[in-house]
C-alpha cells in the first residue's frame, strides 16, 4: 500500500511537471517584428494563456484578457501576445520611474534556467516593455545603496498595433535576444579608460536548449497603483505574496527550444 500511494505521488508530480513546461518551436523564414503578425511560422506555434492572477484583483474578461505564442531561432526569442485591455494606462513619463504602475508587458528570462535570486543582478532578467516600447530592468544597487533601475533596450525590438474594431485587440510583438549570467551594466557601458572589453553579446540558441520563461502583464485603469498583475505561471504563494517573478528566476516555468 505504501509503494502504491509513493507511486501516485510520483505519478501526480510528474504530470504536475509536465503541465507546467512550454516548448518553443522553431521559426521558419525571417520574423519581422512590426505588429502585424502575418508571418507564416505563427501557424505553427500555440496560444498559451496569460490568466494567472498574481497581484491585486483578477480582472474580467474585459477588462483584462491576454494569451501569447512563443518561437525561437538561433539568435532571439519570438512573442506574439495578443491582449484586450480597456483602458491604455501610461502616466509615467520615465520609463524607469515606477514602471511596475502603469500598464506594461514583463518578460522573464533565465538563459540556463537555473533559477535562484535576481533581484539586484543579472542571474535572470525581469524586462517590463511600457507601451512606448522602452525596456527596463533592476541592476545592481548603486553605490550609495538605492535601486537602480537601468534601460535595456536593446535587449528587445518591441512593436505593437491596436485593431480599430471592438475589443480593440492589441497585437504586441517581440524579438528577444538572451542573455547569459555574465552580463553586467558595467559591461555595457562606453570604455572611459583605454582597457579594452567586450561589450556583452547575446547567447546562441539551439535545439533543445532550456530556458526558465515566464510572461505577465501589469493593468492599471488609471489609479495611482497598478490594480491588476496576471501571469502565465501559477506561482505558489510565499507568506501570502506570489509577486516573486522579478526576484527569483525558481518560480518560472521551463521552457524548451523544439523544431
Amino acid at each position: 500500500m505504501r509503494n502504491y500511494i509513493k507511486f501516485i505521488s510520483t505519478l501526480l508530480m510528474l504530470c504536475s511537471i509536465h503541465v507546467s513546461a512550454l516548448e518553443a518551436v522553431k521559426a521558419v523564414g525571417k520574423m519581422n517584428i512590426d505588429g502585424i503578425a502575418d508571418e507564416v511560422s505563427w501557424q505553427l506555434a500555440k496560444w498559451q494563456p496569460i490568466d494567472k492572477l498574481i497581484f491585486g484583483t483578477q480582472p474580467s474578461a474585459a477588462d483584462f484578457s491576454g494569451r501569447f505564442k512563443i518561437m525561437w531561432d538561433e539568435e532571439q526569442l519570438y512573442l506574439l501576445v495578443e491582449i484586450t485591455d480597456d483602458i491604455l494606462f501610461d502616466q509615467h513619463a520615465d520609463p524607469r520611474h515606477l514602471y511596475w504602475h502603469d500598464d506594461c508587458l514583463e518578460v522573464f528570462i533565465d538563459e540556463d534556467g537555473s533559477g535562484g535570486n535576481h533581484q539586484f543582478n543579472f542571474n535572470a532578467f525581469a524586462y517590463h516593455i511600457a507601451l512606448d516600447n522602452q525596456v527596463v530592468d533592476i541592476g545592481e544597487k548603486n553605490a550609495d545603496g538605492s535601486d537602480n533601475f537601468v534601460l535595456l533596450n536593446d535587449h528587445i525590438t518591441s512593436k505593437w498595433r491596436r485593431s480599430e474594431k471592438s475589443p480593440h485587440k492589441v497585437i504586441w510583438e517581440l524579438a528577444v535576444r538572451v542573455y547569459d549570467d555574465s552580463f553586467t551594466m558595467q559591461m555595457q557601458m562606453p570604455m572611459q579608460t583605454n582597457t579594452q572589453k567586450k561589450k556583452p553579446q547575446p547567447v546562441k540558441l539551439s535545439l533543445g536548449k532550456e530556458l526558465g520563461f515566464m510572461l505577465a502583464y501589469c493593468d492599471n485603469d488609471g489609479s495611482k497603483e497598478r490594480e491588476h498583475f496576471i501571469g502565465s505561471v501559477d506561482i505558489q504563494a510565499v507568506n501570502g505574496n506570489k509577486n516573486l517573478g522579478y526576484i527569483n528566476a525558481d518560480v518560472f516555468q521551463k521552457l524548451t527550444l523544439i523544431n
